[in-house]
């Protein structure tokens, strides 16, 4: 699913949640050419890892025979994918990426996949929340990536159905130029100063990312992770006070002024500011609210139909490998083997210095309490938030 701190960097938080139940499947044996080496004819859409089907180089082969990946809901400025799918596609040049839907939300990758399905254009991998997935489990393949062992064991499921890659805090961005009066709260947005300027990032019944921003407001509001009504609430309070946007905020809308406050990941609101470069708004700001703060791991998983399954798999072993985990971490999103970077010295020191230790605590929804909102959120947000 995005960051917390001041404008240099961000500290984000690296707490597990529950364990979701995966799925099952079995691997195939991996054949072998006539010279003894690993062939790219075994069946990679049932293997459980690259050691179990002749190893990385034959995955490697049969990725590049395949030709293609496709990605879905992975903007360029979000925890640096456009940096990590330009490295993919410069290290393995035989494969070409089709990033689909940029802007759109897990519920879309989800939808994606079950209208694709059986066709060349489905999603072959997800980067999805947690609520979502939880109610999506038949959707996806186990894989365990090749240091399966350096991702903590409470922060994946025990066959290889999914795992986290990164988590950032939940803050409020805003264009110091239109609003002169710093946020320091979700409180501080009911006020008069923010009339017609606050965005959130889609439907909270659809997105993880959009439903985050009620759970913080929960949080501020009396509620907690196992009840998020008063974070409905709160927005059905902003809406009649007319200070929340129908407009689902972009860099584009950050920079033309239309959304001047955003309540959104971290790492996001920092990638939409200086950090951004010429694409970047020079006055936009990011504030991690005091008390306590919240995070969302998203989580990764392959399609268990995906069109392209050697491409797919060999996509998770390159996310987890160390360059693109601190790629994540240069983004201000702490990566899920940042623990195990740090222990065996892979870790960039000069980024984790910049970014800061992440928070040693925070609350996260744990797939339970994830599936409960969800359906909260179903039932109430269109009535409350009019």
């Amino acid at each position: 699913m995005l960051s917390k701190r001041s404008s240099a960097g961000i500290a984000l938080a690296a707490a597990a949640l529950a364990a979701l139940t995966g799925c099952s499947t079995t691997s195939s044996a991996a054949t072998t050419d006539s010279s003894g080496s690993a062939s790219a004819s075994g069946d990679w859409s049932t293997a459980t890892s690259a050691s179990s089907n002749g190893g990385m180089d034959a995955l490697v082969k049969a990725a590049d025979k395949e030709g293609q990946l496709n990605v879905i809901t992975l903007p360029p400025s979000w925890a640096n994918y456009g940096k990590i799918i330009a490295g993919f596609e410069k290290k393995y040049p035989g494969i070409t990426i089709n990033s689909a839907n940029p802007n759109g939300s897990s519920a879309d990758e989800v939808s994606a996949a079950k209208s694709q399905k059986g066709q060349s254009t489905a999603p072959d991998v997800f980067d999805i929340g947690t609520a979502v997935l939880s109610q999506n489990l038949d959707l996806v393949a186990p894989y365990k990536v090749a240091n399966w062992a350096d991702i903590p064991t409470a922060d994946k499921a025990a066959d290889g159905g999914w795992y986290y890659d990164y988590t950032g805090l939940m803050s409020i961005g805003y264009d110091a130029k239109a609003v002169p009066t710093a946020p320091k709260s979700m409180k501080s947005l009911l006020g008069s100063a923010y009339k017609g300027k606050v965005a959130i990032k889609g439907d909270p019944t659809q997105a993880n990312e959009a439903a985050s921003a009620v759970y913080l407001a929960a949080l501020e509001n009396g509620g907690s992770a196992k009840d998020i009504q008063p974070g409905i609430e709160y927005f059905g309070k902003l809406k009649a006070a007319g200070n929340m946007l129908n407009v689902l905020p972009t860099q584009a809308t950050v920079n033309s002024g239309e959304t001047p406050v955003v309540v959104q990941w971290s790492y996001n609101n920092l990638a939409w500011g200086p950090a951004g470069g010429s694409a970047g708004n020079p006055n936009w700001k990011t504030v991690i609210p005091k008390g306590t703060a919240l995070g969302s791991y998203y989580n990764q998983a392959i399609n268990v139909d995906a069109p392209h399954p050697a491409a797919a798999r060999l996509w998770e072993e390159y996310i987890y490998s160390p360059k693109v985990q601190n790629l994540y971490l240069a983004s201000g999103a702490y990566p899920a083997t940042l623990a195990a970077m740090e222990k065996n010295g892979t870790v960039d020191k000069a980024v984790l210095a910049k970014v800061g230790d992440a928070p040693k605590s925070l609350v996260q929804l744990s797939s339970t309490e994830a599936a409960t909102a969800a359906t909260l959120l179903t039932s109430k947000w269109s009535s409350t938030v009019r």
